[in-house]
């Protein structure tokens, strides 16, 4: 049986790889005293046998110096887990030319696009000093994805193709091969995402809460301590390699969570273990510590202006490019980059096809409702009140730099036009009216159509203030309900929420090879189908079949991309279903391309000055590899 070694694995050893040998390794200053204490090996023994070796030359930047903390904000004390997304250390990754290459793992080889063979680095070790190795993918699979008090609903479907479960085996220390008997296109993009597709777990710490390791009477007194009622509540609760918010769990990021304690202050500190080194033999990062503060999201641009962050984006839009440019003008100390933002739009209403209110629910799925709402929106108004003209008016689709871009899908019932949508909306029988001009509902309700929010982006309140006077020129009365993101997630999933606002897909330049299930109902996270994306997660154990044709289509289109190889044929896939979206208007896009501000401290280097941000593909910041920043002076950077 032959096999395949794919390009990204080349990619890696041509870039990667294949460098002149590094210098011996130096010793961080930071860790300096705990390897003279003894408390920590010195750093050729803490590194792996064959490390990343990063080629900065090839990407333009210039080696750095060890040292300094680096400051960011964000509003709310669970995005401590941005560390991972920002950290981005991954199985498989993306570079800064979006192509995949090993990064956790030394190589990779593929078979058919069905059997995945996992090469990892000898002598990786964990951020606590213990050995990472296959025997952590074991126990991930055997005790953690394949039990069922840990998963009642049973193994992730990203490990069912066709409705077979992997088969996954461990020939040796460091080698891990799971295979199917059909392709799995997805699972590498699963695996280099945002919010990664984790396959593995530090065994030997999180043995020590599991009931197939740990004694019942010890295991009883942990489970009392932590005030939980069995022990697989806290297994999970200690499992949270995304969430990064367990100090004692074992990383292989970048830095380590060094909070132990709430605060709104958390620090995180370099991976004395970590697995990249730049040529001349220094261990990455070069930052020794990343300050994360929470703080109100309306305070972020401020502080920013101020000079309080030395690396910001998130909390950040583009109505706030002024305040920072005048910061940046009296001496904050820092430069304002504007990246091309990468999501398909910039603002976008989801009309809920899966609302619990059987009235409008039958509303909303009658495509001349939504094709009425998106007519009904001046987004000329909005582009010039809020953009400066700087945006793309549109409906939600693919990007003009995608192959996949067609002017006929942005502008598909997104063209002002209040004429045509009121006369959609007669020609769906809603004809009476309040004393006001309000639709009536069949059932004799005014047409009051409430629309969610999560609270945190000014633009979008504002944005909707203009379609709520530009609606009611159609008969429609918006309502606008500002909710805590969390809560406001809960209500869509749940099919309590009428309609939501937030952006479009979060990638806008989607290429043949870009598995297009976001276009189908296959996520929760779409807000226009949560039920049947949850049905589709589940197994069919929660949520609801799709149920209207252009929905099943769109799933039909999916499959047939997940089982060709042909790249013709999927980006025809691609472009019937960015045809299908526009012509159903399931996601009402307003905007896109404003660009992105992103706030840099003069003194940080190796920030690209041109760049995208994006959610997936990207991971933010991740994709541009912060841990190959680096502060000019960073020694005197961390006395200030």
């Amino acid at each position: 049986m032959s096999r395949l070694i794919t390009a990204f694995a080349l990619l890696a050893m041509s870039t990667l790889a294949a460098l002149a040998d590094p210098q011996t390794p130096a010793e961080s200053s930071f860790w300096q005293m705990e390897v003279e204490n003894g408390a920590l090996p010195p750093v050729e023994q803490r590194l792996p046998d064959d490390p990343l070796v990063v080629d900065l030359e090839a990407k333009g930047r210039s080696f750095g110096e060890q040292g300094g903390t680096l400051r960011t904000l964000v509003s709310r004390s669970k995005d401590v887990r941005q560390m991972v997304v920002y950290g981005y250390a991954r199985l498989i990754g993306y570079d800064q030319n979006y192509e995949l290459y090993p990064d956790i793992l030394r190589d990779l080889e593929v078979f058919e696009g069905r059997k995945f063979t996992l090469h990892l680095r000898r002598g990786h070790r964990w951020s606590d000093g213990h050995p990472f190795t296959s025997k952590d993918f074991e126990y991930y699979w055997k005790h953690v994805a394949l039990n069922k008090e840990l998963n009642p609903s049973g193994p992730p479907q990203n490990m069912i193709v066709d409705g077979v479960l992997a088969e996954v085996s461990f020939p040796d220390n460091h080698t891990v091969v799971i295979e199917w008997p059909t392709p799995n296109p997805q699972f590498l993009q699963l695996l280099a995402q945002a919010s990664p597709f984790f396959i593995y777990r530090p065994a030997h710490y999180l043995k020590q809460f599991h009931a197939d390791f740990t004694d019942a009477k010890i295991l009883k007194k942990k489970i009392k301590k932590a005030r939980v009622r069995a022990w697989a509540a806290l297994h999970n609760d200690r499992d949270n390699m995304y969430k990064f918010d367990n100090p004692d769990l074992p990383t292989l990021q970048p830095w380590l969570n060094a909070s132990g304690s709430k605060s709104s202050r958390h620090l995180f500190v370099r991976n004395p273990y970590y697995h990249r080194i730049d040529a001349r033999g220094v261990q990455l990062p070069y930052i020794d510590v990343v300050e994360m503060t929470i703080v109100g999201g309306g305070l972020i641009a401020a502080k920013a202006n101020a000079g309080e962050v030395d690396l910001q984006a998130r909390g950040l839009d583009f109505p706030d490019i002024s305040i920072l440019k005048k910061g940046e003008n009296d001496g904050a100390g820092y430069r304002t980059l504007l990246w091309a933002n990468g999501a398909a739009n910039q603002i976008t209403i989801y009309p809920n096809l899966n609302f619990a209110d059987p009235v409008w629910r039958d509303v909303i799925r009658d495509v001349r409702f939504r094709r009425a709402l998106s007519l009904g929106i001046d987004r000329r108004m909005i582009n010039r009140a809020l953009y400066f003209g700087l945006a793309k008016e549109g409906g939600m689709t693919a990007l003009a730099k995608s192959p996949f871009f067609d002017p006929a899908n942005l502008f598909s019932w997104s063209i002002y036009y209040p004429t045509k949508a009121n006369a959609l909306l007669n020609e769906m029988g809603l004809t009476e009216r309040t004393p006001d001009g309000i639709r009536k509902l069949p059932d004799g309700r005014p047409m009051e159509f409430v629309i969610e929010t999560a609270g945190e982006r000014q633009e979008v309140e504002n944005a909707l203030a203009i379609v709520t006077d530009t609606w009611r020129e159609i008969g429609i009365k918006l309502i606008m309900r500002p909710l805590d993101r969390d809560i406001l997630r809960n209500r869509v999933y749940s099919g309590l929420s009428m309609a939501a606002v937030w952006f479009g897909w979060d990638n806008g330049l989607p290429q043949p090879y870009t598995p297009p299930e976001y276009l189908a109902p296959t996520h929760q996270e779409f807000f226009a189908w949560p039920k049947w994306g949850q049905y589709y997660q589940t197994g069919g154990e929660l949520g609801e079949a799709p149920d209207m044709p252009a929905a099943q289509r769109l799933m039909t289109l999916s499959w047939e991309w997940d089982h060709t190889n042909d790249p013709d044929k999927r980006a025809t896939i691609w472009r019937e279903m960015l045809a299908i979206h526009a012509d159903h208007q399931f996601g009402i896009g307003i905007l896109a391309e404003a660009p992105q501000p992103v706030v840099v401290s003069e003194r940080l280097r190796n920030v690209p000055e041109e760049a995208k941000w994006a959610w997936d593909p990207g991971a933010h910041f991740g994709i541009h590899r912060i841990d190959e920043f680096y502060y000019d002076e960073p020694f005197q950077q961390l006395t200030q």
